[in-house]
């Protein structure tokens, strides 16, 4: 016990080490109160193993020769944001788990023109009165798609729900068993339905359903027809499913608003681009469907937002509905999807601008180049005789709930180090200043060429060379 109190002494007091140079230069751009309780909490951690009987004197000694830097990097990790920014290396366009959709600079331009400024938010600048925030939207995305009417809330969830709230609370709204999907983070259209004071009315099976199982089931207690396109999941085989063209009679025949739940909102054809075509919100428009609602960050590629389009009648009892308040936009989401939507006002400059528009329809042999161009800069810092790095062919893939069953060809940079573990060096690239998202797959790592940007090479770069340091004798 005796030699362990000698021990403490090599505990250097806080304002010891507030006098270093490092940590002062640390005061300069971090918030003292990060720097004292990284310093304290360093402090207490030597006291700690100290008593426990943890460190012999020489690692003791080592320990106080190596304090300040240990105090450093809890103070770089202590003043990292909670939410930070990721390299994309997976294939995965549209990844519901690192922030889906990318926003274009043009449109963030605007959002940040609105959000550092005061605007007309609420406010009608034609009469000097109080406005409404839904009428900077309305107008652009009822020219794009075609309907008398729109509104915005903050997801696709919260839209279908205020649909069903203002049209069927204590009805029955009628469904496919085969559209009952779960749409992310256990939750799912029954659920929905339920807490929107709707009644479900499920018909058909989950393989077949046909246009009588909606019409037997319609009553004087029916409030609706409900159409769920599964955009994140495929019944294959033995099926049968009422598209909603087939189900416009009988919404005329029996006076029912007929309501279609789009999932993703696509509003460019994507099969120009080789994928499987997707049914674009204005082919809905257009066959009649009275409210058709999608989201705002998936295919469509703009911010998280839950969009509503069809007559003006329905829509305008909807902005009458308390949930309205509870599930509304602001001013951010409001800016960038204006901005967002002004782009597909020309085709062209959609798919050129909006970056998962753009990612979707890169060809192979320009992500060959790209490759190429990655693996030439990654062969100035590899050990060639220690790992193998090689371009190779692989398969991306849309992502967030969007055409499950299409594969994208697309090229890879692999990496392997033979009989070694592909599992420290992906955790490496995980633990990069700013993490590098990869996917492994039979222990070999891969970085699809199609979701990393070329300005974001230099990173992926010196991500690689951060993991191979610590893979020990990888680099030239």
């Amino acid at each position: 016990m005796e030699n362990n109190k000698n021990l403490f002494r090599h505990i250097p007091k806080v304002d010891e080490i507030l006098e270093d140079t490092e940590v002062k230069e640390k005061l300069n751009s971090v918030p003292r109160k990060i720097v004292l309780n990284s310093i304290r909490e360093e402090l207490d951690l030597f006291r700690e193993e100290i008593k426990n009987n943890l460190l012999s004197e020489e690692e003791v000694i080592e320990k106080r020769e190596n304090i300040v830097r240990n105090i450093l990097i809890r103070i770089e990790d202590k003043n990292t944001y909670a939410l930070r920014r990721v390299i994309n290396g997976t294939g995965v366009v549209i990844h519901t788990n690192i922030g889906r959709s990318l926003i274009s600079r043009e449109v963030m331009d605007n959002v940040y023109e609105i959000a550092t400024n005061y605007s007309n938010l609420e406010y009608d600048l034609s009469t000097g009165e109080r406005g409404s925030r839904y009428s900077h939207l309305k107008e652009i995305i009822s020219e794009i798609t075609g309907a008398e009417d729109a509104m915005v809330v903050n997801n696709n969830a919260a839209a279908v729900m205020l649909v069903l709230s203002t049209i069927a609370k204590g009805r029955e709204v009628i469904v496919s068993r085969g559209e009952l999907i779960e749409i992310g983070g256990s939750f799912r259209i029954p659920d929905v339905m339920e807490e929107s004071g709707a009644i479900l009315k499920a018909v058909g099976t989950t393989n077949k359903t046909h246009l009588y199982d909606y019409e037997n089931a319609i009553n004087e207690n029916t409030a609706a027809l409900l159409k769920v396109h599964t955009s994140n999941y495929r019944i294959l085989g033995f099926t049968s499913q009422v598209t909603a063209e087939e189900l416009y009679p009988l919404k005329v025949k029996y006076n029912l608003p007929l309501v279609e739940d789009l999932g993703s909102g696509v509003l460019i054809d994507l099969s120009k681009f080789g994928l499987e075509y997707e049914p674009t919100v204005q082919d809905s428009i257009k066959k009649g469907i009275d409210i058709v609602t999608f989201s705002g960050d998936k295919l469509l590629g703009g911010p998280q937002a839950g969009i509503i389009v069809g007559k003006k009648e329905y829509i305008d009892k909807m902005k009458k509905n308390p949930l309205t308040r509870a599930f509304r936009v602001d001013k951010f989401t409001i800016s960038a999807l204006e901005a967002t939507m002004r782009l597909y006002l020309d085709e062209d400059i959609a798919i050129e601008k909006i970056p998962t528009l753009k990612m979707l329809s890169l060809k192979v042999d320009e992500l060959e180049k790209r490759a190429n161009m990655l693996l030439s800069m990654l062969n100035e810092i590899i050990d060639g005789d220690s790992c193998n790095v090689e371009i190779v062919d692989s398969y991306s893939e849309v992502g967030g709930g969007s055409l499950p069953l299409e594969r994208i060809p697309t090229k890879c940079i692999s990496i392997d180090f033979g009989d070694k573990n592909i599992a420290e060096f992906e955790r490496s690239l995980r633990e990069f200043r700013i993490p590098i998202i990869s996917r492994v797959y039979k222990n070999r790592l891969y970085l699809d060429l199609r979701t990393i940007r070329e300005d974001e090479y230099k990173i992926v770069v010196e991500g690689i060379e951060y993991g191979l340091e610590r893979m020990k004798g990888c680099i030239k």
